[in-house]
């Protein structure tokens, strides 16, 4: 049997929204309803519950790989390239609040074994470290591990838009500015922070 693409992301989709609004309580029925489609004919797409929540954080980890991590052609130096980053880990967060929702609660809900999370997100997690070792052999970062940092960075931001989101306001290019400062200036050796 071939299997429709489109359907399989309307299950994903509805999953993703589902798990946002009522945590892994949502049934196979309740996410089969919202994608208007039969329960039964999840089971085409995905082996069980389970299997649903990996697609979910697999999907996931493709987007955020899609929009953070550049071709290997990436110009620009050590700096510019961590700032790029920062920039685009802000917009990502900022651009779709169900988005970063999901990625809040399966970061501190894990719902899959700590090795399989690594495995899952080590695409952009591998760029990001490698981007934190690059600045710091050209000694634009403290001596810290390039894992850590580059945690912080991702943590520090989707925490800060967290409660930013809770102004109705949108979030203002100064505001952006400031935030991509203060995720510079946390990682920055001393002689290479900005204003």
């Amino acid at each position: 049997m071939e299997l429709d693409p489109a359907r399989r992301e309307r299950i994903l989709d509805a999953a993703a929204k589902l798990i946002v609004e009522n945590g892994l309580q949502c049934s196979m029925a309740a996410i089969a309803d919202s994608a208007g489609v039969a329960t039964g004919s999840i089971y085409n797409y995905f082996k069980s519950k389970d299997d649903l929540i990996r697609g979910v954080y697999t999907r996931l980890a493709a987007t955020i790989t899609a929009n953070l991590v550049p071709s290997p052609a990436d110009p620009g130096g050590p700096r510019e390239r961590i700032m790029r980053y920062i920039y685009d880990y802000i917009d990502f967060i900022w651009r779709d609040r169900q988005r970063a929702l999901l990625f809040e609660y399966l970061s501190n809900v894990p719902l899959v074994s700590g090795a399989e999370l690594s495995a899952t997100f080590d695409e952009v997690t591998q760029y990001s470290i490698g981007l934190m070792r690059e600045a710091q052999a050209a000694g634009l970062l403290l001596d810290l591990p390039a894992a850590t940092m580059s945690g912080y960075i991702g943590g520090g931001i989707r925490n800060t838009l967290k409660w930013r989101r809770f102004n109705p306001a949108p979030l203002s290019d100064h505001e952006r500015d400031e935030i991509a400062l203060m995720s510079w200036n946390a990682i920055a050796a001393l002689s290479a922070r900005g204003r």
